[in-house]
């Protein structure tokens, strides 16, 4: 739950700060501004937190398959 909540106050900041403050605007790198760099910054965070799932998928899975183990053994 801490993941999506983040997620989605990550994901709607952009709009939000790009419509109603004009820090994203302004300049950050040469001729990049900060709104680039926080959309870029999103597809970071999605490469990261798909990683992060996936690895406790994968566990999930490793602890279904000793239940079927355990089951079929009778304990």
């Amino acid at each position: 739950m801490p993941m999506t909540i983040f997620f989605m106050v990550f994901y709607f900041l952009l709009p939000i700060c790009t419509s109603y403050t004009k820090f994203l605007n302004t300049p950050a790198i040469g001729d990049i501004s900060w709104t680039w760099i926080f959309a870029f910054s999103q597809f970071v965070m999605v490469w990261v937190l798909s990683a992060i799932y996936v690895r406790k998928a994968n566990s999930f899975d490793e602890e279904a398959e000793q239940i079927i183990r355990d089951q079929l053994k009778g304990e």
